[in-house]
């Protein structure tokens, strides 16, 4: 099963946890009014203490039931539409309404749920020893899935050995870790723990888990209620006149409140169960260590503590940990959330005989050349090669989509090791993080362009600012141009910051940058478009990306356009143009039944921008057929440049499909030069 059909079945199961949501909501509703015929038999008021009606309404009452075969018979009468509509109603505004506030309060993203769990963010520029090696981990991680580096919280009072991933898409994820857990591991298991949260952030599993608990959070209300109604003094009449306490009512919805918790562990095992399963064999494969990930859940069995959470949102978000998070095991493991430790870890150890089977001198290779020769400089002609040397599969790209390979996190190791010191440096600072983008932005030094965008910073920005671009260039304009896509991901931690007015200055700095030759370069658009991605979740309030096209043909047009353009970055020659633009176009599902143009389409900058945008929004299974279809346009002779290879990812990266950095790419275009620029 590739990212595309993870991505189909998260969504599939979403449509299954609607269901099972309305079956609980039935069942509850159903309850209710069995207790509420129980309690007052048909009919219900209101009556509190101080203040009880009689005169006319009892001489009423008495003569409606003054015959004891009428009143037997009505006491035994289950069917009440009156009584029915009378506890469905408020049941479903409350159940509803409880789920819609919280649906709506989690589409600020992941970073919701973990101040919600009580995590306090790590910042940049942490001294805790332990804090900074779990930044080093996530980082690594992130830049071999080809995802932006998430936001790390640290859940401060929780000493059991614990994380979580919460997120809509990869790029919102945020990771949970508790302080047990940085404390106790080793390195080798927290990469295990964090190599499978970022399995949840591949597999679409994170968005199910916020929809979860969004829709399930309807259910406990009840539970509430009840804790609210039994503190009440006031009392409701029953069919007999009889006072019930409103206390013993709010008891009796405490009790229903229980079969809210019951469904929703009961739905919660149903999803998560086997996911975990799944991620645990990818952290694996991520890191090709089995004992990592294992010692993790050794240790968590061992630890007096754990992975419990102490705090109250333990119970809602309990199906997001790495291990069980609650104390008690609700109707025992039937309904547990996660499979037991034990079976985990031999389902691990019982496969790492597979790994070790493997060809694994082949890895060790590749390990070996990634952390030697990971980081270039421009004008090193041997310095380009980040891993083993190999061409690149079109058809295998799509495949590539959301995973991570040993050698691509040994790349990304190393390349974040040998960034120079003052780089390093800069990538803990806001503002220094900016110079270092504005740095990457900047033309070949000496240049008259290079010397117009000085000008434009000089005019935009701070004094203090411009002098760390003219220190920190020195550094960047060094750098092998197949590292400046992943130094763009590492800088942005510390651009997020930012607050929205900031990120739009930013934006609108980069703009003139680029303006100052009058066009766009391939590789500033691809820089452009990638950071303006990344900082989303800092000028939206809603990251929700729900699916609006769900065939090809709806998104017909911005498919020919994308292709157009990726046809043009190889190849000048018209006849070779037109050739890697329908071989790309005919990869497309139905394109027999569409029009495709004979030759590759005009288009702008702002018309591919739009394009993408667009594009964001198609069904799973239809941004495969894109990535496939742009991964054949311009890897017709299955070797990939630094230029290609970046403007393949920035696009597979604004689809929401984290492509990881080809290991293995030629310094500079293809036989017959590369069309550099665009329109602007």
């Amino acid at each position: 099963m590739n990212f595309f059909e993870h991505q189909d079945q998260a969504r599939q199961n979403t449509r299954q946890l609607i269901g099972l949501f309305v079956a609980a909501v039935l069942c509850i509703i159903l309850t209710i009014y069995l207790l509420a015929v129980g309690l007052f038999g048909g009919s219900m008021g209101y009556t509190s203490k101080s203040s009880r009606r009689s005169g006319s309404y009892s001489r009423q009452y008495d003569s409606v039931s003054q015959s004891p075969t009428v009143q037997s018979s009505r006491r035994l009468q289950l069917w009440n539409p009156s009584l029915f509509g009378m506890v469905s109603l408020p049941t479903l505004l409350l159940i509803g309404g409880g789920s819609l506030y919280k649906v709506q309060r989690l589409r600020a993203g992941g970073s919701v749920i973990a101040q919600e769990m009580g995590g306090k963010l790590v910042t940049l520029e942490t001294t805790d020893p332990a804090e900074q090696r779990l930044l080093n981990v996530v980082e690594e991680m992130a830049i071999a899935a080809g995802i932006s580096v998430p936001a790390v919280y640290i859940l401060e009072r929780e000493q059991g050995i614990n994380a979580f991933a919460a997120g809509f898409t990869p790029n919102d994820a945020v990771i949970g870790v508790t302080r047990g857990c940085v404390e106790v591991l080793s390195r080798d298991e927290l990469q295990g723990v964090i190599g499978h949260e970022f399995s949840h952030i591949l597999n679409g599993d994170m968005r199910l888990n916020l929809n979860l608990i969004g829709v399930l959070n309807g259910l406990l209300l009840i539970y509430i209620l009840g804790r609210i109604l039994s503190d009440l003094r006031g009392s409701v009449r029953d069919r007999e006149g009889k006072d019930v306490p409103i206390a013993l009512f709010g008891l009796g919805l405490i009790l229903i409140g229980l079969i809210g918790l019951f469904f929703g562990r009961l739905i919660k095992a149903a999803v998560s169960r086997q996911r975990e399963f799944l991620a645990d064999a990818s952290a694996v494969q991520f890191t090709r260590n089995p004992k990592g990930i294992a010692g993790a859940l050794r240790k968590i069995s061992q630890h007096s503590r754990q992975a419990l959470v102490d705090s109250p949102y333990a119970e809602e978000n309990s199906h997001m940990f790495f291990g069980s998070a609650l104390r008690f095991s609700f109707l025992g493991d039937m309904f547990a959330t996660h499979p037991p430790l034990s079976q985990r870890i031999r389902r691990i150890e019982g496969g790492a005989s597979q790994w070790l089977r493997e060809d694994v001198d082949q890895v060790g290779t590749a390990i070996a050349q990634a952390e030697t020769g990971a980081m270039g400089l421009a004008g090193d002609s041997s310095a380009v090669d980040l891993g083993p040397q190999r061409r690149v599969n079109p058809a295998g790209v799509v495949a590539q989509v959301g995973t991570v390979d040993p050698e691509h996190y040994a790349y990304a190791k190393a390349l974040v090791a040998q960034l120079p010191e003052v780089l390093q440096g800069a990538l803990r600072s806001r503002r220094e993080a900016i110079a270092v983008v504005y740095c990457l932005f900047l033309d070949a030094p000496g240049s008259e362009i290079r010397q117009k965008q000085l000008d434009w910073l000089q005019k935009v920005e701070v004094a203090e600012l411009l002098e760390l671009v003219t220190m920190l260039s020195l550094a960047v304009d060094q750098l092998d141009v197949g590292v400046r896509l992943p130094l763009l991901d590492l800088t942005v931690p510390a651009l997020r910051q930012c607050s929205a007015q900031e990120c739009q200055q930013l934006f609108k700095v980069v703009q003139g940058l680029v303006r100052a030759d009058g066009c766009w370069a391939l590789n500033e658009f691809t820089l452009q478009v990638v950071l303006w991605y990344r900082l989303q979740p800092c000028v939206q309030t809603d990251l929700t990306v729900p699916v609006k096209f769900k065939t090809v043909e709806s998104v017909w047009g911005e498919c020919m356009l994308l292709v157009s353009v990726l046809a043009q970055v190889g190849e000048t020659r018209p006849e070779a143009i037109a050739y890697a633009f329908r071989t790309g176009a005919f990869r497309l599902s139905g394109a027999n039944q569409q029009v495709v143009p004979a030759q590759p389409l005009a288009c702008t900058v702002a018309d591919l921008q739009r394009s993408l945008e667009k594009l964001r929004f198609a069904a799973p299974k239809v941004k495969q057929g894109i990535v496939d279809a742009c991964a054949h346009t311009v890897l017709l002779d299955s070797v990939v440049t630094v230029q290609e290879s970046d403007l393949l990812r920035a696009i597979a990266i604004v689809l929401d499909c984290p492509l990881p950095p080809f290991l293995s790419v030629q310094q500079g275009p293809r036989k017959g030069g590369a069309k550099s620029q665009m329109s602007q």
